[in-house]
């Protein structure tokens, strides 16, 4: 058994978006097979702190993507986003009103399945396996922040409003995990984050919990940056995110 479900599928919360206007600086490049937004530090130099970046239903391609994995970039990180949707994000299809959307994130967990390990191994191999990796995720990639940070490779890992969790995500966590949250998240309510920070207490697991208040799922990554809170929470919950991988890469 998986334990109970703290944080369900992504909802209608995870499918309206605010575009944000900036011109993106990484480029994509392909890790065993798969499109990879890659977002490298200011003069191209690599040093010992890379970021793997699992996207929302929104793909990594998408602008907002981009231009979070560029923060990271400009203050001395390696991101890797890899396009587990192969090109077909959500993105494509949020205008057709018959769209299945619960059958289309079925097929895309089942892909990811498949592309991620080996996307990960690849990633390792090329940067070599002595760097500081960090992971973060949003929504429906929040799972798989979970699953690393029980590996004993990833020095720590963050996500943003999950989607896909359940009590066991939490238990033998190894590494050091952030949870940023928002006040009003159908997705995963304030009795499944409560639930989720009492397991990580009871697991004696290093963590750090931010909520916002006045702010709902999809705030980390698609928030309003017209209305001053939502500016406010986004760029705090990149920033906080930022200084958390810092302080475990040292």
């Amino acid at each position: 058994m998986a334990g109970k479900t703290l944080a369900g599928p992504p909802g209608d919360c995870c499918r309206q978006t605010v575009q944000h206007v900036g011109e993106p600086k990484g480029t994509v490049e392909t890790i065993a097979g798969v499109e990879t937004y890659t977002a490298r530090p200011p003069g191209g130099t690599i040093g010992n702190k890379i970021i793997l970046f699992f996207a929302d239903v929104f793909g990594p391609l998408y602008v907002n993507s981009k231009l979070l994995m560029d923060y990271w970039a400009e203050n001395g990180f390696l991101v890797l986003g890899l396009d587990y949707f192969e090109g077909d994000s959500y993105a494509l299809h949020k205008d057709d009103k018959e769209f299945d959307v619960m059958a289309w994130m079925k097929e895309k967990q089942d892909r990811t399945a498949v592309l991620l390990p080996p996307w990960v191994e690849a990633v390792r191999k090329q940067y070599g396996p002595e760097k500081k990796y960090t992971c973060v995720g949003y929504c429906f990639g929040g799972p798989y922040v979970m699953v690393h940070v029980k590996t004993d490779w990833i020095t720590a890992g963050a996500f943003a409003h999950p989607a896909f969790l359940n009590e066991d995500h939490f238990r033998n966590v190894k590494k050091p995990i952030l949870l940023s949250c928002a006040e009003i998240d159908e997705t995963f309510p304030v009795e499944s984050r409560r639930r989720a920070e009492d397991i990580l207490v009871e697991e004696k697991a290093t963590y750090f919990i931010q909520v916002f208040s006045s702010v709902k799922h999809g705030f980390a990554l698609r928030g309003n940056p017209d209305v001053s809170v939502e500016k406010w929470a986004k760029e705090e919950s990149a920033r906080g995110i930022l200084d958390w991988f810092n302080h475990f890469c040292e």
